[in-house]
């Protein structure tokens, strides 16, 4: 099984209960419906990115569902939390991409997001033997990648929350993929 499609989505959650906090983050990404099962970071060849409403239209209610998932949670007063998928895709859509999940302490949207950006790309500059400073800022890497021809864009979906007392703060952002099943018949070959 080889995905075709995939979206990507975020929620945060907030409850009493660490279980609880988790489920609401998920109703607000719109897949709390699903069995969720997490897989490793590689972006199919030829996968194209749908919005969330089409993809969420595209899912059955428990089915046994593949995703990358970043998740973190508080019960901390005050503590910034955040979740964050970046994405690699290279310019050659024949070839894989990269996925990169990333959850952070103390860092905002912004940060978090640049981060699996970076990582997705780094993960598939190294694949495609492109040469890079690892020591350069990202926006610099970012350069280097994009003008080398190889990796056509980078994108994140990030989700941050702020922990309150006694309660539990939940964050996720996910790359939902879509079983070929799934798609109308029409649209099964299109890539």
């Amino acid at each position: 099984m080889v995905p075709t499609h995939l979206f990507l989505t975020r929620g945060v959650g907030i409850h009493r209960e660490k279980l609880a906090s988790f489920e609401q983050a998920l109703r607000r990404a719109g897949v709390a419906y699903c069995n969720l099962v997490s897989v490793s970071s590689i972006l199919p060849p030829k996968c194209k990115i749908i919005p969330r409403k089409r993809g969420e239209g595209l899912l059955r209610p428990g089915e046994i569902t593949h995703c990358v998932m970043a998740r973190s949670e508080t019960n901390e007063r005050n503590r910034l939390i955040s979740a964050s998928i970046g994405l690699a895709i290279p310019t050659d859509r024949r070839t894989y991409g990269y996925l990169s999940e990333h959850h952070a302490y103390g860092e905002t949207d912004e940060e978090s997001g640049e981060y699996t950006e970076d990582l997705a790309a780094q993960m598939l500059a190294t694949t495609l033997g492109i040469e890079f400073d690892a020591n350069l800022a990202w926006k610099e890497r970012e350069q280097v990648f994009k003008m080398g021809g190889k990796i056509v864009r980078t994108v994140n979906i990030t989700q941050s929350a702020i922990g309150k007392a006694g309660r539990w703060a939940t964050v996720v952002a996910l790359a939902i993929f879509i079983p070929l099943e799934n798609l109308p018949k029409r649209t099964r070959g299109r890539r």
